[in-house]
């Protein structure tokens, strides 16, 4: 218990150090200093700065399931607000730190962890969106599970390039245009 919370610390004053010193001046010993450890005690739950922030990726990816998905009846709704829930929900995954979503696209090494969790965490969103569109009657494409992949990875690139984008573009205007985009798609606007 006392070690996992030990992980945390440094994990949160990471996220803090990246954020307010970049990662390049984001030193393992910055890290130390802001978890209020020893350098030596960071060194022996993280080898060094490149797997904590590959660890605050998988976490960010982890975090980022989402869990409404079995709560919607889209039968019952219209199209619309279908896509308005699957976007939305991507975009409050992403907007509380740009920086460090920045940093951690733009920085995080590719690690087997890293790996094991996008493809996990892209299962398991491809197949909530499959089920929503198979059963949604306003829904008219060629073929549902080439859908699900399209739409979760644009929603997904998407929405991390633009709200990491140090341009800020309005994340009400981000929101509409994806909603626009993906709402005619569905609805077979050929």
């Amino acid at each position: 218990m006392r070690a996992e919370l030990t992980r945390e610390r440094i994990l949160t004053a990471a996220a803090h150090v990246f954020t307010e010193y970049g990662y390049a001046a984001g030193t393992t010993n910055r890290i130390a200093e802001r978890a209020r450890i020893s350098i030596g005690s960071l060194y022996q739950y993280f080898p060094n700065k490149d797997a904590i922030l590959a660890e605050l990726l998988v976490r960010h990816i982890d975090r980022g399931a989402w869990q409404q998905a079995d709560q919607l009846d889209m039968s019952a709704g219209s199209l619309k607000a279908m896509v308005e829930a699957i976007v939305r929900d991507a975009i409050d995954n992403h907007r509380d730190d740009p920086q460090l979503l920045r940093i951690m696209i733009e920085e995080a090494p590719v690690s087997p962890e890293l790996l094991d969790a996008i493809n996990r965490h892209g299962e398991v969103r491809v197949s909530q969106l499959r089920d929503l569109l198979a059963r949604h009657p306003d829904v008219d494409v060629r073929d549902v599970d080439t859908a699900a992949e399209l739409i979760l990875f644009t929603v997904e690139i998407n929405t991390h390039k633009l709200l990491a984008d140090p341009r800020e573009i309005p994340v009400e205007m981000l929101e509409n245009e994806l909603v626009d985009m993906v709402t005619r798609y569905l609805r077979g606007d050929r």
